[in-house]
């Protein structure tokens, strides 16, 4: 077996963001999250008015608690799912200049992505940053990792380019 093809990037620690820009990326997507949910809201009371229920406006004046969380969560499943599916990212990582990935530093694939997501449900999720240094349980749990973008193409692009070495024999 060529030992150039079998050799696959693996994570450092060094790539991992800091604690203050996992609080940054939090920020920012919570306030995200809160702009998606208001705007789901208006959604429904637009759609409520075109078909003339009054009922389901004053359904969504009123909700009860369970009610709010219940669209709390629809809000942060989209939120997170949709941008970190289709870009490894969100607002706030965008903002930061970091992304999303798996062991390799690859892309993680939509069932992580659910898992990633699901796992920000877990009731005192936001405090398990406390107990590990810069992972809080959404990472552990669906095995990703918060990266520095631009580290982390630098470093891949290095480690790859020592297997260009040698494939490069020039004929005399």
């Amino acid at each position: 077996m060529d030992y150039r093809t079998s050799r696959q990037f693996k994570l450092d620690k060094d790539l991992n963001v800091s604690l203050g820009t996992r609080l940054a990326n939090y920020l920012i997507d919570y306030v995200c999250v809160i702009v998606l949910m208001f705007a789901i809201l208006i959604g429904l009371m637009v759609f409520a008015a075109i078909i003339g229920s009054q009922e389901l406006l004053d359904r969504i004046g009123n909700m009860n608690k369970i009610e709010e969380y219940g669209v709390a969560i629809v809000s942060i499943l989209l939120y997170y799912n949709i941008f970190e599916i289709f870009f490894s990212r969100t607002i706030g990582k965008f903002i930061t200049k970091t992304v999303v990935v798996n062991i390799n530093g690859e892309k993680p694939d939509t069932q992580e992505i659910l898992v990633r997501s699901l796992c920000r449900l877990i009731p005192f999720e936001t405090f398990s940053f406390l107990g590990a240094p810069n992972k809080g349980w959404h990472d552990s749990i669906s095995k990703t990792y918060v990266v520095n973008k631009e580290l982390l193409e630098k470093k891949k692009e290095l480690f790859y380019s020592v297997d260009e070495i040698g494939n490069n024999t020039n004929e005399l």
